[in-house]
């Protein structure tokens, strides 16, 4: 018999008006899946959230979960009592001490220090990584999470990768966070159209088969085409009375033409503008220098900004990402040095707080009030309606007031009166916060073919990789390290960086004559060697190991198979979740023996 999944959601319906977000939507999420949900804005991602979180009820349909399982739900703005402190919040005030301690800890990790501090004093992103700790520190069954990863630093959030791809946790979640997905997740349920789609594999397997599934819809849609336009032509001949098969083969007329006339999302063309003029003279850091108390941001920083240059800025949570890009637009001014901006620099900033909007405005009055098009060179222009177009704002949204719209459509609203605006210097401060991934491929897209210069400060790291050929890394304590290459390239530097100082430091200590070896017979500075026993354990574990990892290839990908069933699926995700533990244990033991050679 089956294993009952832990979430069953059957033929689910949900409607605003005579707006439909899904209708007669069915998934489950077994035991020891990870699943993540992706959408666009405003096709009901989180109105789906808030149905399972039950502060909401479907049109019709069900929600069934497992009744011997705890759920924890993480929500996007978490709501808490300002007078209760961040260890009461985390245990409503029954907190035994080994759960204590394990809150201590995973807050710690989120950079949450002060756990007697009140509520009402966190700022809106401690508040949601102290509602992130709540979920985790729990243990619950199940974890719903919206958008896990919005204010972590890139620290925290490879942290909280590596928690939740241990063990056999289950999840079902909302990020935009596509490296995320990728390393967490075993399953993506795509939202779209009114209806969902499942992909049994990680990102990457979810973007190669939705694009399969993309291509097969248009070819369905263009061999209707081809064979409407001939049944549309019997049917204009045919006589009003028509005979038994003569109404058999109008009914599938009109079944046909239900095909035929679906559309496919289709963008305009790429955005390449030949009217972006910038000067050789961008900005100048003139060793400039500020810091708030004892908080150092920078000291005595240099930095010449070159011509079309697409630069990433990327470190902790408050080591002053924020405040450098404000110095640079002129709303913080530096302690000391001086910042020199080029007369022809035109910024465009998109900020974390965002823009308030007249809540009775039309959408493309919103960016008309800007200007009616925007001047691409060559003769072309682009108009207000065709930038909303070029960003998914189809032309029925474009013709609804702001308070209809959602979070993601608002931020992405505000996008677009950066660009209206037609700048030739972009600076984006965590642009990617609360976009769909549809909109960060499009944003991606524009950013590359964006004639002018560019800086990101994001945490997104597979954003990053994308648009940006140049990072400044902010350390803390005013150090920042300038390097040339993407995130990813920089993290592989790191990593080389650090291995090579770990055996450099061991050199040093193993050739110090023998002082540090600690070693109590006469033969310092020879290496112990291996007795027989450790030798056959070695040489075990290396086959163990390699066996497992054969397992776990083809465990992979059979869960990305498509084919298997709810109780099969279940007993391989599980398997899987251990097969990784024992790799780790047995390569732990492997590298403590070989550790006893030195």
């Amino acid at each position: 018999m089956a294993e009952i999944p832990f979430l069953d959601v059957q033929n689910l319906t949900k409607s605003f008006g005579a707006l439909v977000l899904f209708e007669n939507i069915s998934f489950s999420v077994a035991q020891g899946q990870r699943v993540g949900l992706i959408a666009k804005n405003g096709t009901g991602k989180s109105t789906l959230l808030s149905l399972l979180a039950d502060h909401d009820s479907p049109d019709s349909g069900s929600i069934i979960f497992r009744k011997d399982i705890k759920v924890g739900i993480l929500e996007q703005t978490p709501k808490f009592d300002p007078e209760e402190t961040v260890l009461e919040t985390c245990f409503n005030h029954e907190g035994e001490e080994e759960n204590v301690l394990k809150a201590k800890q995973v807050l710690t990790q989120l950079k949450i220090r002060d756990l007697n501090q009140p509520m009402g004093q966190l700022s809106g992103g401690q508040q949601k990584r102290v509602a992130l700790a709540n979920v985790l520190i729990t243990e619950p069954d199940l974890l719903i999470l919206d958008e896990p990863t919005n204010h972590l630093d890139l620290e925290m959030i490879e942290w909280l990768e590596g928690f939740l791809s241990r063990g056999n946790k289950t999840l079902l979640m909302v990020t935009h966070d596509r490296f995320f997905l990728d390393r967490v997740c075993s399953m993506i349920i795509e939202l779209d159209d009114r209806t969902v789609y499942t992909y049994r594999g990680n990102y990457a397997y979810y973007l190669e088969k939705r694009q399969e599934r993309i291509d097969n819809k248009r070819a369905e849609i263009a061999r209707a085409n081809n064979l409407y336009r001939t049944e549309l032509e019997w049917m204009r001949r045919q006589p009003q009375a028509r005979g038994h098969k003569a109404k058999y083969r109008e009914d599938a007329f009109y079944e046909l033409e239900k095909v035929a006339k679906q559309r496919m999302e289709e963008r305009l063309l790429r955005l390449k503008s030949s009217n972006v003029y910038i000067g050789s003279k961008i900005f100048e850091c003139q060793y400039i220098s500020k810091s708030f108390d004892d908080l150092v941001i920078m000291k005595d920083f240099y930095y010449n900004f070159s011509r079309y240059e697409k630069m990433g800025i990327v470190g902790n949570n408050g080591t002053g990402k924020s405040t450098f890009v404000k110095m640079l637009l002129g709303k913080v001014q530096p302690d000391e040095g001086h910042i020199v901006v080029g007369e022809t620099v035109k910024f465009g900033y998109f900020s974390q707080e965002g823009l308030q909007f007249d809540e009775q405005q039309k959408v493309i009055d919103v960016i008309t009030d800007i200007a009616e098009y925007v001047d691409l060179g060559r003769g072309k222009q682009l108009s207000a309606s065709q930038l909303l177009q070029y960003f998914l704002f189809t032309p029925e949204q474009q013709y609804n007031y702001v308070y209809k719209l959602s979070g993601g459509e608002r931020r992405k609203l505000y996008l677009c009166t950066v660009l209206m605006r037609n700048p030739n210097f972009l600076v984006l401060d965590e642009p990617t916060n609360d976009l769909d991934i549809v909109t960060l491929q499009i944003l991606e897209e524009y950013l590359a073919d964006f004639p002018g210069c560019v800086i990101v400060v994001s945490h997104d790291r597979y954003f990053m990789d994308k648009v940006v050929d140049h990072l400044l890394v902010f350390k803390g304590n005013g150090e920042i390290k300038d390097f040339p290459g993407n995130y990813t390239q920089y993290r592989e530097w790191s990593a080389l960086k650090a291995k090579s100082e770990v055996e450099q430091k061991q050199a040093k200590t193993t050739g110090n004559g023998g002082k540090s070896s600690g070693r109590r017979d006469g033969n310092q500075d020879k290496p112990r060697k291996l007795t027989y026993k450790e030798r056959m354990e070695m040489e075990r574990l290396e086959k163990e190991i390699a066996d497992l990892e054969a397992e776990q290839k083809a465990t992979e990908e059979a869960l990305c198979s498509g084919t298997l069933d709810v109780g099969t699926l279940t007993e391989k995700s599980k398997r899987l979740a251990a097969i990784k533990d024992e790799i780790d244990e047995k390569t732990m033991r492997w590298m403590e023996i070989g550790d006893l050679k030195n």
